[in-house]
């Protein structure tokens, strides 16, 4: 399977694997779930599920992103809850091919391309689609912010948000002082149990390594329970394999996309929005009334 054909917009690949993928999660999945489904089912090599676009941002993901878009714009996935991917009934029952895919694009080319010709606003109207979907684009300012802080500054945010969704007795380690450790929190599991986690936080905005995880866990030994890798980057599969290692001290890793989720869902450093968005399939059934 070729990375790219030229000429071509990738995400049209994905659009009928992502119904699949939903149809066998139970109609609704988070993104990241949905991206690592089709890249396990499909036995996506490296070179696809690992390269970057400009941002920096995952490219396959960014390519998931948009298929689901499209789909959403098809009336096949319901869109009313922010975070979560959804089958509409109308998608739990359809299958998409690849031909059919390639037409649903096509035809919201032409649908776009009218649309310039009566409004001085554009919409995709080509096939290069490196840049984020529109539900995206605050996910990536947000990251950008993240990734513009000081170390010491995200290093002391990570422990805001760490305090936000509940962990107690947060502190932040001195700079010249961590020993591969950002900071430690105690997480309470019930009246009885709590486990002491300790957390690296690193403003990347490429991959990190197994070798980067390997390190913070030998960081961590008698010193917590559990580790938090927390990055504004993405983790390479073999960091995500060494994380989940068994026998040794469990790591939890947090990338840029999951970030910014924590940020969202606890509130802070963001303020709610309420965006239009034109609703392409409502009027679809207008414009097949033209004749």
């Amino acid at each position: 399977m070729s990375v790219r054909k030229k000429g071509q917009t990738e995400f049209v690949r994905w659009m009928g694997p992502l119904l699949d993928c939903l149809r066998a999660l139970g109609g609704s999945a988070r993104p990241k779930e949905v991206s690592n489904w089709i890249a396990r089912e499909l036995r996506l090599p490296p070179e696809i599920t690992e390269a970057t676009i400009k941002s920096g941002a995952n490219r396959f993901h960014n390519q998931v992103q948009w298929a689901r878009q499209y789909l959403v714009w098809e009336g096949l996935l319901d869109d009313s809850k922010r975070g979560v991917w959804t089958l509409s009934p109308l998608g739990w029952k359809t299958q998409i091919d690849d031909g059919i895919a390639r037409t649903i694009f096509l035809e919201r080319v032409k649908v776009s391309q009218s649309l310039r010709k009566e409004s001085a606003t554009g919409s995709v109207t080509s096939e290069t689609t490196d840049s984020a979907p529109p539900e995206e684009v605050q996910e990536l300012n947000l990251l950008e912010v993240l990734r513009t802080l000081p170390p010491f500054g995200f290093e002391l945010i990570c422990g805001r948000l760490l305090r936000e969704h509940g962990f107690e007795d947060v502190e932040v380690t001195q700079r010249s002082r961590d020993g591969g450790i950002d900071g430690y929190g105690l997480l309470r599991l019930s009246p009885f149990v709590s486990l002491r986690v300790a957390f690296q936080a690193k403003r990347y905005r490429d991959v990190v390594s197994r070798s980067a995880v390997g390190e913070f866990r030998n960081a961590l030994l008698g010193r917590a329970e559990k580790g938090v890798f927390i990055t504004t980057g993405r983790f390479t599969v073999d960091a995500a394999a060494e994380a989940a290692r068994d026998g040794v001290i469990p790591i939890e890793l947090i990338d840029g996309e999951q970030l910014v989720e924590l940020f969202q869902s606890a509130g802070i450093g963001v303020k709610p929005k309420t965006i239009y968005e034109v609703d392409h399939a409502f009027f679809d059934e207008f414009r097949r009334q033209a004749g």
